[in-house]
């Protein structure tokens, strides 16, 4: 919606007495990672939004209307797609996103500073989960630390990042929220080197009456409300992976070659590298249908398997892992 705001009705700023976060884009000690940063090595391929309401509270005032699924896809450029509230973005991505050392994946929206307090921004705020299934997803713990009273209106509200953890659209515009998948480690149902969707849940920022979300604690998150605009809600530009499975190896971050071919293949793929590695292949489904351990070089028969996409994932010694999308004619 922040398109739309060209006058700052208010110049002041929800804070809580104990402010224990990252905070805002250019201040000491902010998380954010900026579009351009070189440790994005991918970005959505697949969006799919289900549209929120324009008023929660008023679901006969319709859906959000602004932009399109598209617009969701691909690196950051500013255009958006409003979710509405509670409205859901589904993203995914040319092959998986693994749970590497530190921030995995970042999420972008496009709030803006405080003119007056480099601190303080105008953000709307919303839920990541992940999954590795497509069926099963799980959400990341989020912290919300901002007063609740008084509400924060749908315009010229500032927030302060240091009470906002785990929540998309926490920075800037052009400046992604990360995530870190160690978070999730150990939750059944779930592989963190294996995710597969990310999808983001508008934040209902009603503090007031059925309709506000809650964070992991339970407590009640105040994000602006009502956003009464075709363009209210949680606004997608991009989510960009950081640790992400190859498309085409060649080798392994230590060095060890491997080569893959031919691929596509119709009977026969030859895997050649060095050292002990072991190999899985999956279907797109993720359903397991080859598992082997192997020195140096090796062949998977594909003839019985039909036409379509697979993935074979390769594992050395050292852990580092690569995924080879297969093409099967």
């Amino acid at each position: 919606m922040k398109i739309f705001i060209t006058i700052i009705l208010s110049l002041y700023s929800l804070t809580a007495a104990h402010a224990q976060y990252a905070p805002q884009v250019g201040v000491s000690g902010s998380t954010a990672i900026h579009a351009g940063s070189p440790s994005f090595h991918g970005w959505a391929t697949g969006c799919v939004v289900h549209r929120g309401y324009i008023d929660i509270a008023d679901p006969n005032a319709g859906l959000v209307t602004s932009g399109t699924d598209a617009n969701g896809i691909g690196s950051v450029d500013n255009s958006i797609i409003s979710l509405g509230d509670s409205g859901v973005a589904l993203l995914t991505f040319a092959t998986p996103i693994y749970n590497g050392p530190g921030a995995d994946f970042a999420v972008f929206e496009n709030g803006f500073l405080n003119p007056n307090d480099p601190e303080d921004a105008f953000l709307e705020l919303a839920f990541v989960e992940v999954s590795s299934n497509g069926v099963d997803f799980f959400r990341f713990p989020a912290h919300s630390l901002t007063s609740t009273s008084p509400q924060i209106p749908g315009a010229g509200v500032y927030m302060d990042a240091t009470l906002i953890n785990n929540l998309a659209g926490k920075y800037i515009s052009n400046n992604g929220t990360p995530f870190d998948l160690e978070d999730l480690v150990g939750t059944p149902n779930l592989d963190v080197n294996f995710i597969t969707h990310i999808r983001l849940v508008d934040v209902v920022g009603a503090v007031n009456g059925a309709y506000g979300s809650v964070d992991t604690a339970g407590n009640l998150i105040n994000d602006p409300y009502p956003t009464n605009f075709p363009i209210g809600g949680f606004d997608l530009d991009a989510v960009g992976a950081i640790h992400q499975f190859g498309l085409s190896a060649s080798s392994f971050a230590s060095g060890d070659p491997i080569a893959i071919y031919p691929n596509p293949v119709s009977d026969q793929l030859f895997i050649k590298g060095s050292g002990n590695y072991s190999l899985t292949l999956t279907d797109v489904t993720g359903r397991v249908l080859y598992i082997q351990k192997v020195m140096a070089n090796t062949s998977i028969e594909f003839n019985s398997y039909a036409s379509g996409i697979y993935y074979l994932q390769l594992q050395n010694e050292n852990g580092e892992k690569w995924l080879e999308k297969i093409v099967k004619q």
